[in-house]
Protein backbone atom coordinates (compact mmCIF):
# COMPACT_ATOMS: atom_id res chain seq x y z
CA UNK A 1 0.00 0.00 0.00
CA UNK A 2 1.36 3.60 -0.64
CA UNK A 3 2.23 5.44 2.65
CA UNK A 4 -0.34 8.07 3.56
CA UNK A 5 1.49 10.05 5.99
CA UNK A 6 5.19 10.77 7.48
CA UNK A 7 3.49 11.13 10.85
CA UNK A 8 1.05 8.97 13.08
CA UNK A 9 -0.06 9.32 16.29
CA UNK A 10 -0.01 5.35 16.91
CA UNK A 11 2.84 3.34 15.43
CA UNK A 12 2.50 -0.18 15.74
CA UNK A 13 5.12 -2.58 15.39
CA UNK A 14 3.38 -6.24 14.39
CA UNK A 15 0.13 -6.71 12.56
CA UNK A 16 -0.93 -9.90 13.89
CA UNK A 17 -3.81 -10.73 16.39
CA UNK A 18 -2.32 -8.21 19.51
CA UNK A 19 -1.25 -5.40 16.88
CA UNK A 20 -4.46 -5.13 15.27
CA UNK A 21 -6.54 -5.78 18.07
CA UNK A 22 -4.72 -2.18 19.12
CA UNK A 23 -5.49 -0.83 16.36
CA UNK A 24 -9.41 -1.71 16.23
CA UNK A 25 -9.89 -0.56 19.90
CA UNK A 26 -8.19 2.60 19.50
CA UNK A 27 -10.00 3.15 16.06
CA UNK A 28 -13.32 2.29 17.09
CA UNK A 29 -13.30 4.52 19.64
CA UNK A 30 -15.03 7.93 19.57
CA UNK A 31 -12.98 9.56 22.49
CA UNK A 32 -9.29 8.60 19.58
CA UNK A 33 -9.52 11.35 16.99
CA UNK A 34 -5.48 9.85 16.32
CA UNK A 35 -4.29 8.35 13.43
CA UNK A 36 -2.70 4.51 13.62
CA UNK A 37 -0.04 2.73 11.46
CA UNK A 38 0.35 -0.92 11.64
CA UNK A 39 3.70 -1.93 10.43
CA UNK A 40 3.90 -6.05 9.54
CA UNK A 41 6.90 -7.41 8.26
CA UNK A 42 5.75 -10.50 7.00
CA UNK A 43 1.82 -10.31 5.05
CA UNK A 44 1.67 -13.63 4.91
CA UNK A 45 1.45 -14.28 8.91
CA UNK A 46 3.00 -18.08 7.60
CA UNK A 47 5.09 -18.26 10.81
CA UNK A 48 3.01 -15.78 13.29
CA UNK A 49 2.78 -17.14 16.38
CA UNK A 50 -0.86 -16.47 15.80
CA UNK A 51 -1.25 -18.91 12.51
CA UNK A 52 0.48 -21.37 14.57
CA UNK A 53 -1.33 -21.38 17.84
CA UNK A 54 -3.87 -24.41 19.14
CA UNK A 55 -6.14 -21.49 19.42
CA UNK A 56 -8.25 -22.16 22.65
CA UNK A 57 -9.20 -19.57 25.03
CA UNK A 58 -10.43 -20.77 28.95
CA UNK A 59 -11.40 -19.17 31.85
CA UNK A 60 -9.39 -20.92 34.63
CA UNK A 61 -6.35 -19.16 35.58
CA UNK A 62 -5.28 -18.94 39.19
CA UNK A 63 -5.18 -15.00 39.23
CA UNK A 64 -7.78 -12.92 38.74
CA UNK A 65 -6.61 -10.77 36.19
CA UNK A 66 -6.20 -13.58 34.42
CA UNK A 67 -9.77 -14.84 35.03
CA UNK A 68 -11.12 -11.60 33.74
CA UNK A 69 -8.66 -11.19 31.17
CA UNK A 70 -10.48 -14.84 29.40
CA UNK A 71 -14.28 -13.64 30.57
CA UNK A 72 -13.68 -10.80 28.36
CA UNK A 73 -12.29 -12.84 25.47
CA UNK A 74 -14.91 -15.04 25.37
CA UNK A 75 -17.97 -12.63 25.68
CA UNK A 76 -15.79 -10.70 22.92
CA UNK A 77 -15.23 -14.14 20.49
CA UNK A 78 -18.97 -14.63 20.92
CA UNK A 79 -19.97 -11.12 19.53
CA UNK A 80 -17.33 -11.27 17.16
CA UNK A 81 -19.59 -11.42 13.70
CA UNK A 82 -21.46 -8.41 14.81
CA UNK A 83 -18.70 -6.72 16.19
CA UNK A 84 -16.03 -7.00 13.33
CA UNK A 85 -18.91 -6.72 10.48
CA UNK A 86 -17.31 -5.02 7.19
CA UNK A 87 -20.36 -4.21 4.89
CA UNK A 88 -21.51 -7.91 3.77
CA UNK A 89 -18.86 -9.73 5.74
CA UNK A 90 -19.65 -11.03 9.26
CA UNK A 91 -16.59 -12.87 10.59
CA UNK A 92 -17.56 -16.86 11.93
CA UNK A 93 -14.62 -18.09 14.46
CA UNK A 94 -17.18 -21.35 14.84
CA UNK A 95 -16.62 -21.07 18.48
CA UNK A 96 -16.92 -24.51 20.06
CA UNK A 97 -17.14 -23.82 23.56
CA UNK A 98 -16.39 -27.26 23.95
CA UNK A 99 -14.98 -26.43 27.94
CA UNK A 100 -11.50 -27.15 29.37
CA UNK A 101 -10.82 -30.35 31.81
CA UNK A 102 -7.97 -30.28 34.50
CA UNK A 103 -7.17 -33.57 36.07
CA UNK A 104 -5.25 -33.63 38.83
CA UNK A 105 -3.73 -36.90 40.75
CA UNK A 106 -1.40 -35.13 43.56
CA UNK A 107 -2.41 -33.61 46.34
CA UNK A 108 -0.77 -30.70 45.47
CA UNK A 109 -2.68 -30.44 42.39
CA UNK A 110 -5.59 -31.31 43.97
CA UNK A 111 -4.83 -28.27 46.34
CA UNK A 112 -3.93 -26.32 43.43
CA UNK A 113 -7.55 -26.78 41.91
CA UNK A 114 -9.42 -25.72 44.64
CA UNK A 115 -7.72 -22.93 45.38
CA UNK A 116 -8.04 -21.81 41.82
CA UNK A 117 -11.72 -22.61 41.56
CA UNK A 118 -12.51 -19.78 44.50
CA UNK A 119 -10.74 -17.51 42.71
CA UNK A 120 -12.52 -18.05 39.07
CA UNK A 121 -16.23 -18.88 40.85
CA UNK A 122 -15.58 -14.71 42.72
CA UNK A 123 -14.69 -13.92 39.17
CA UNK A 124 -18.50 -15.51 37.90
CA UNK A 125 -16.41 -17.99 35.77
CA UNK A 126 -19.28 -21.47 34.79
CA UNK A 127 -16.05 -23.76 36.73
CA UNK A 128 -17.10 -26.98 39.06
CA UNK A 129 -15.09 -29.45 40.46
CA UNK A 130 -15.73 -32.95 40.16
CA UNK A 131 -15.10 -36.00 42.00
CA UNK A 132 -13.48 -38.81 40.30
CA UNK A 133 -17.08 -40.84 40.03
CA UNK A 134 -18.71 -37.86 38.88
CA UNK A 135 -15.96 -37.28 36.03
CA UNK A 136 -16.13 -40.72 34.92
CA UNK A 137 -19.67 -40.69 34.29
CA UNK A 138 -19.66 -36.91 32.40
CA UNK A 139 -16.75 -38.81 30.07
CA UNK A 140 -17.15 -42.71 30.19
CA UNK A 141 -14.31 -43.02 28.09
CA UNK A 142 -11.26 -41.83 30.83
CA UNK A 143 -9.17 -44.13 32.98
CA UNK A 144 -10.01 -42.50 35.95
CA UNK A 145 -8.83 -45.01 38.88
CA UNK A 146 -5.76 -42.17 39.61
CA UNK A 147 -7.81 -39.03 39.35
CA UNK A 148 -8.31 -37.24 42.24
CA UNK A 149 -10.22 -34.45 41.44
CA UNK A 150 -10.92 -32.35 37.92
CA UNK A 151 -12.04 -28.83 37.53
CA UNK A 152 -14.57 -28.54 34.33
CA UNK A 153 -15.52 -25.48 32.26
CA UNK A 154 -19.48 -25.73 31.26
CA UNK A 155 -19.37 -22.53 30.01
CA UNK A 156 -17.06 -19.59 28.63
CA UNK A 157 -14.49 -22.41 27.09
CA UNK A 158 -12.79 -23.54 24.14
CA UNK A 159 -11.83 -23.20 20.77
CA UNK A 160 -11.99 -20.88 17.38
CA UNK A 161 -10.63 -20.00 14.22
CA UNK A 162 -6.92 -18.23 15.33
CA UNK A 163 -6.63 -16.46 11.58
CA UNK A 164 -9.92 -15.87 11.55
CA UNK A 165 -9.52 -13.83 14.91
CA UNK A 166 -6.65 -11.68 13.33
CA UNK A 167 -8.25 -11.35 9.92
CA UNK A 168 -11.38 -9.98 11.53
CA UNK A 169 -9.87 -7.50 13.40
CA UNK A 170 -7.12 -5.97 10.43
CA UNK A 171 -10.24 -6.16 8.30
CA UNK A 172 -12.34 -3.73 11.19
CA UNK A 173 -9.48 -1.97 11.97
CA UNK A 174 -8.55 -0.62 8.22
CA UNK A 175 -12.19 -0.03 7.16
CA UNK A 176 -12.27 2.31 10.17
CA UNK A 177 -8.62 4.09 9.12
CA UNK A 178 -6.05 2.32 10.46
CA UNK A 179 -3.32 2.12 7.81
CA UNK A 180 -1.14 -1.14 7.35
CA UNK A 181 2.48 -0.94 5.89
CA UNK A 182 4.55 -4.12 4.63
CA UNK A 183 7.92 -3.22 5.84
CA UNK A 184 10.07 -4.06 8.83
CA UNK A 185 11.41 -1.71 11.04
CA UNK A 186 14.65 -2.19 11.49
CA UNK A 187 15.58 0.75 14.02
CA UNK A 188 13.76 3.27 16.53
CA UNK A 189 14.36 7.07 16.74
CA UNK A 190 15.01 7.97 20.62
CA UNK A 191 15.46 11.40 21.87
CA UNK A 192 15.94 11.47 25.69
CA UNK A 193 13.07 9.73 27.14
CA UNK A 194 10.83 9.88 24.04
CA UNK A 195 10.47 7.53 21.33
CA UNK A 196 10.44 9.86 18.04
CA UNK A 197 10.10 7.50 15.16
CA UNK A 198 10.56 4.07 13.87
CA UNK A 199 13.24 3.75 10.75
CA UNK A 200 11.66 0.98 8.33
CA UNK A 201 14.16 -1.31 5.89
CA UNK A 202 13.10 -0.21 2.43
CA UNK A 203 14.18 2.80 4.05
CA UNK A 204 11.42 5.16 4.83
CA UNK A 205 11.45 7.07 8.61
CA UNK A 206 8.16 7.72 10.14
CA UNK A 207 7.18 10.10 12.91
CA UNK A 208 5.73 8.49 15.51
CA UNK A 209 3.67 9.80 18.81
CA UNK A 210 3.59 6.53 20.66
CA UNK A 211 5.18 3.13 19.59
CA UNK A 212 3.34 -0.14 20.33
CA UNK A 213 5.51 -3.00 20.77
CA UNK A 214 3.59 -6.10 19.49
CA UNK A 215 6.09 -7.84 17.57
CA UNK A 216 5.26 -11.22 19.27
CA UNK A 217 8.50 -13.64 19.72
CA UNK A 218 10.29 -10.66 18.47
CA UNK A 219 9.34 -8.60 21.19
CA UNK A 220 13.16 -8.11 22.64
CA UNK A 221 14.26 -7.18 19.24
CA UNK A 222 11.63 -4.05 18.76
CA UNK A 223 12.35 -3.21 22.42
CA UNK A 224 16.36 -3.52 21.72
CA UNK A 225 15.73 -1.06 19.28
CA UNK A 226 14.46 1.55 21.20
CA UNK A 227 17.52 0.68 24.11
CA UNK A 228 15.23 -0.70 25.86
CA UNK A 229 15.08 -4.39 27.21
CA UNK A 230 12.43 -7.41 28.14
CA UNK A 231 12.50 -10.49 28.91
CA UNK A 232 10.75 -12.41 25.65
CA UNK A 233 11.82 -14.78 23.69
CA UNK A 234 11.07 -17.42 21.10
CA UNK A 235 10.16 -21.00 22.49
CA UNK A 236 9.31 -23.57 20.17
CA UNK A 237 6.03 -25.86 21.13
CA UNK A 238 4.94 -28.63 18.40
CA UNK A 239 1.07 -29.60 17.94
CA UNK A 240 0.23 -32.73 16.95
CA UNK A 241 -3.07 -33.21 14.77
CA UNK A 242 -3.63 -37.48 15.13
CA UNK A 243 -6.79 -39.41 14.01
CA UNK A 244 -8.14 -42.15 15.81
CA UNK A 245 -9.13 -45.99 15.36
CA UNK A 246 -12.25 -45.95 17.69
CA UNK A 247 -12.94 -42.46 18.57
CA UNK A 248 -14.15 -41.47 21.68
CA UNK A 249 -15.78 -38.10 20.31
CA UNK A 250 -19.42 -38.72 21.22
CA UNK A 251 -18.63 -40.76 24.15
CA UNK A 252 -19.39 -37.33 26.73
CA UNK A 253 -22.63 -36.95 28.77
CA UNK A 254 -21.90 -33.20 28.96
CA UNK A 255 -22.20 -30.38 26.38
CA UNK A 256 -24.30 -32.24 23.82
CA UNK A 257 -21.87 -35.47 23.56
CA UNK A 258 -18.37 -33.57 22.82
CA UNK A 259 -15.31 -33.44 24.59
CA UNK A 260 -13.65 -30.51 26.02
CA UNK A 261 -9.61 -30.10 26.13
CA UNK A 262 -8.26 -32.28 28.48
CA UNK A 263 -5.58 -31.21 30.34
CA UNK A 264 -3.77 -34.50 31.82
CA UNK A 265 -1.94 -34.46 35.06
CA UNK A 266 1.24 -35.23 33.02
CA UNK A 267 0.56 -31.71 31.47
CA UNK A 268 -0.40 -33.23 27.82
CA UNK A 269 -3.15 -31.57 26.55
CA UNK A 270 -5.77 -32.77 24.09
CA UNK A 271 -8.61 -31.70 21.85
CA UNK A 272 -10.89 -32.48 19.48
CA UNK A 273 -10.03 -31.00 15.68
CA UNK A 274 -12.57 -31.66 13.50
CA UNK A 275 -13.07 -35.08 12.83
CA UNK A 276 -9.47 -35.34 14.60
CA UNK A 277 -7.65 -34.54 17.49
CA UNK A 278 -5.19 -31.95 18.37
CA UNK A 279 -2.21 -32.43 21.19
CA UNK A 280 0.84 -31.16 22.37
CA UNK A 281 3.02 -30.83 25.34
CA UNK A 282 5.64 -28.18 26.78
CA UNK A 283 8.92 -30.20 25.77
CA UNK A 284 11.43 -31.72 28.66
CA UNK A 285 13.97 -29.38 27.84
CA UNK A 286 13.15 -25.59 26.66
CA UNK A 287 15.61 -23.65 25.74
CA UNK A 288 15.26 -20.21 23.64
CA UNK A 289 15.60 -21.15 20.46
CA UNK A 290 16.45 -18.87 17.18
CA UNK A 291 13.70 -17.13 15.14
CA UNK A 292 13.67 -18.70 12.62
CA UNK A 293 13.87 -21.89 13.52
CA UNK A 294 10.21 -23.94 13.15
CA UNK A 295 11.41 -27.49 12.82
CA UNK A 296 8.94 -29.86 14.81
CA UNK A 297 10.08 -31.68 17.42
CA UNK A 298 8.67 -35.19 15.85
CA UNK A 299 10.04 -37.32 19.33
CA UNK A 300 7.72 -35.27 21.36
CA UNK A 301 5.10 -37.68 20.08
CA UNK A 302 6.20 -40.77 21.04
CA UNK A 303 8.10 -39.68 24.07
CA UNK A 304 5.55 -37.24 25.61
CA UNK A 305 2.56 -37.70 24.39
CA UNK A 306 1.42 -40.77 23.14
CA UNK A 307 2.24 -42.57 26.38
CA UNK A 308 -0.02 -40.12 28.62
CA UNK A 309 -2.95 -40.06 25.86
CA UNK A 310 -2.72 -43.82 25.73
CA UNK A 311 -2.78 -44.27 29.34
CA UNK A 312 -5.88 -41.89 29.78
CA UNK A 313 -8.24 -43.75 27.18
CA UNK A 314 -8.72 -46.80 25.41
CA UNK A 315 -9.58 -44.75 22.54
CA UNK A 316 -6.36 -42.88 22.71
CA UNK A 317 -3.96 -46.13 21.99
CA UNK A 318 -4.12 -46.93 18.34
CA UNK A 319 -3.50 -43.45 17.30
CA UNK A 320 -1.84 -42.28 13.92
CA UNK A 321 0.02 -38.62 13.22
CA UNK A 322 -1.62 -36.96 10.21
CA UNK A 323 0.14 -33.78 10.45
CA UNK A 324 2.11 -31.52 12.80
CA UNK A 325 4.02 -28.04 13.06
CA UNK A 326 6.03 -26.16 15.38
CA UNK A 327 5.21 -22.30 16.34
CA UNK A 328 6.99 -20.46 18.89
CA UNK A 329 5.71 -18.94 21.78
CA UNK A 330 6.40 -15.31 22.61
CA UNK A 331 7.82 -16.80 26.40
CA UNK A 332 8.22 -13.99 28.99
CA UNK A 333 10.98 -15.62 31.43
CA UNK A 334 10.73 -13.68 34.07
CA UNK A 335 6.54 -14.88 35.15
CA UNK A 336 5.37 -16.56 31.54
CA UNK A 337 2.66 -13.98 31.94
CA UNK A 338 1.72 -11.09 29.63
CA UNK A 339 3.21 -7.75 29.93
CA UNK A 340 1.13 -4.61 29.22
CA UNK A 341 1.46 -1.28 29.46
CA UNK A 342 3.89 1.67 29.41
CA UNK A 343 8.01 1.94 30.02
CA UNK A 344 8.32 3.84 33.36
CA UNK A 345 10.69 6.40 32.00
CA UNK A 346 10.37 6.48 28.24
CA UNK A 347 6.50 6.39 28.37
CA UNK A 348 5.61 7.10 24.69
CA UNK A 349 6.74 3.08 24.07
CA UNK A 350 4.15 1.00 25.27
CA UNK A 351 4.81 -3.17 25.54
CA UNK A 352 1.97 -5.62 24.44
CA UNK A 353 4.45 -9.07 24.95
CA UNK A 354 5.03 -12.05 26.45
CA UNK A 355 1.77 -13.59 26.37
CA UNK A 356 3.75 -17.31 26.56
CA UNK A 357 0.82 -18.85 24.31
CA UNK A 358 -2.43 -17.31 25.30
CA UNK A 359 -2.15 -14.17 23.33
CA UNK A 360 -5.14 -15.14 21.11
CA UNK A 361 -7.32 -15.72 24.15
CA UNK A 362 -6.31 -12.45 25.80
CA UNK A 363 -5.82 -10.24 22.56
CA UNK A 364 -9.39 -8.30 22.67
CA UNK A 365 -8.62 -7.49 26.66
CA UNK A 366 -4.88 -6.44 25.68
CA UNK A 367 -5.84 -4.77 22.77
CA UNK A 368 -9.13 -2.49 24.59
CA UNK A 369 -6.48 -1.64 27.70
CA UNK A 370 -3.49 -0.64 25.22
CA UNK A 371 -6.02 2.03 23.83
CA UNK A 372 -7.26 3.26 26.51
CA UNK A 373 -3.49 3.95 28.44
CA UNK A 374 -3.09 6.04 25.10
CA UNK A 375 -6.23 7.50 24.69
CA UNK A 376 -7.52 8.05 28.47
CA UNK A 377 -3.67 8.10 30.13
CA UNK A 378 -5.05 5.11 31.77
CA UNK A 379 -7.41 2.12 31.99
CA UNK A 380 -10.93 2.78 32.17
CA UNK A 381 -12.62 -1.05 32.00
CA UNK A 382 -10.68 -3.78 33.02
CA UNK A 383 -6.91 -2.69 35.34
CA UNK A 384 -3.73 -4.24 33.79
CA UNK A 385 -1.28 -2.00 36.08
CA UNK A 386 -0.21 -5.59 37.73
CA UNK A 387 0.65 -7.23 34.65
CA UNK A 388 2.53 -3.75 33.40
CA UNK A 389 6.21 -3.48 32.68
CA UNK A 390 7.07 -1.87 36.51
CA UNK A 391 7.52 -5.82 37.54
CA UNK A 392 10.00 -6.44 34.82
CA UNK A 393 12.41 -3.70 36.03
CA UNK A 394 11.87 -4.76 39.65
CA UNK A 395 12.14 -8.35 39.13
CA UNK A 396 8.77 -9.25 40.56
CA UNK A 397 7.13 -11.90 39.13
CA UNK A 398 3.60 -12.11 38.50
CA UNK A 399 2.09 -14.89 40.05
CA UNK A 400 0.00 -17.45 37.85
CA UNK A 401 -0.11 -21.16 39.06
CA UNK A 402 -2.55 -22.30 35.60
CA UNK A 403 0.26 -22.14 33.45
CA UNK A 404 -0.06 -24.99 30.69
Amino acid sequence: MALMKDNYDVVIVGGAVIGSAVAYFLTANADFNGSVLIIERDPSFTTAATSLSSSSIRNQFSNPINVKIGKFGTQFIRAFGETMQVGDDKPDLGFHEGGYLFLANTAEQVATLRENHETQVSCGADVVLWKRDELADAFPHLVTDDILLASYGRSGEGWFNNTGLMNGFRAKARSLGADYLIDEVVGIERTGDKVTGVTLKSGRSIGAGTIVNASGPRAALTARMAGLDIPVEPRKRTLFVFDCAKTPEGSAKVNRGHLPLMIDPSGVFCRPEGRFFLSGAAPVEDPAVDWDDFEPRYEEFEEIIWPALAARSPAFEAIRVVNQWAGHYDFNALDHNLVVGRHPQVTNFIFANGFSGHGLQQGPAAGRGVSELITYGSYRTLDLTEVGYERIVEGRPFLEKAVI
